[in-house]
């Protein structure tokens, strides 16, 4: 999936590199860590695209040009698929791999698909001698940092996440944190192609029981949290967590999306920001009815 790195246009990769604050250096565990970091602190997860009707697709070209020069984000299938393309082209060791994100009834062949799952290896540690590690940036608020690929426990305030082998080591699961927002991941070991994907991804990003489709969201992970805005609202998980008040107003609820999230859509269409903003607002009120 992520073998060439000739793959992404020079131009994209130094305008993605500014974006994270990174410079070009040679591969290494500490390297990995913080462009780890810095993708989760400054790309949000996001799912308003859907919502402005901007149909994306899922190539890692185009999603890396979306981050690098549109200042936009993406869920698993993007932000995963760029940070891959970026990763090979400095010199990483990438492999993707077919994941399923899962409620409390726990894994299950409906979900695998669901999730997009990277892999660097050849960087052994002393903690980790196979030199494997688990990356991933789509998750929107789970890991700050890569981990070691094997069974443990792993603190990433404010979450403890666990990662463990499955089927007789033919796939691995990661167990999330009670406060996260969903229950686990499991993925398969094979090498995965964006091709696994497409079908998972018509149906998350266009299917009216899609919870993507249902909800306009962005999330934002950091080194102690991640703020979270669910159509209106905002809130905090972790340190200083908190609910604010919906944000009714068009000016102030974009603003809040530029200066939290980083979102200033300067490049979308007048219609897209149109349709973004009625119905988000729209959808509020049918909550608030619901409320009432």
């Amino acid at each position: 999936m992520f073998e060439s790195s000739a793959r992404l246009d020079p131009g994209v990769r130094e305008a993605y590199l500014a974006r994270l604050g990174v410079e070009v250096e040679l591969p290494s565990v500490a390297g990995l860590r913080l462009l780890t970091q810095r993708h989760v602190e400054r790309v949000p997860y996001e799912t308003l695209w859907i919502h402005a009707g901007e149909a994306w697709n899922i190539d890692p070209n185009e999603s890396a040009t979306r981050i690098a020069l549109h200042g936009r984000g993406g869920y698993c299938y993007h932000m995963n698929g760029a940070l891959g393309l970026l990763l090979s082209s400095l010199g990483y060791a990438v492999r993707g791999h077919i994941g399923g994100v899962h409620g409390p009834e726990g894994p299950n062949a409906a979900v695998m698909g669901n999730h997009l799952v990277l892999t660097v290896d050849q960087l052994p540690t002393e903690a980790n001698p196979s030199g494997v590690w688990y990356v991933d940036t789509g998750l929107g608020d789970a890991l700050y940092d890569p981990l070691p690929l094997a069974a443990g426990m792993h603190d990433q305030p404010p979450f403890r996440l666990s990662l463990e082998q499955a089927d007789g080591g033919s796939s691995w699961h990661l167990t999330h944190d009670p406060g996260g927002g969903f229950a686990g991941m499991t993925w398969t070991s094979g090498h995965a192609r964006m091709g696994d994907f497409e079908t998972k991804h018509r149906w998350l990003s266009t299917s009216p029981e899609s919870g993507f489709v249902q909800v306009a969201m962005a999330e934002r992970r950091d080194a102690t949290g991640v703020d979270v805005i669910r159509g209106l609202i905002l809130s905090r998980i972790g340190d200083r967590p908190h609910t604010a008040e919906p944000v009714t107003r068009r000016a102030e609820w974009f603003d809040l999306l530029a200066d939290v999230f980083d979102l200033r859509f300067h490049t979308s269409t007048p219609e897209a920001r149109d349709r973004l903003w009625s119905g988000v607002l729209a959808a509020h009120r049918r909550w608030q009815a619901t409320q009432d």
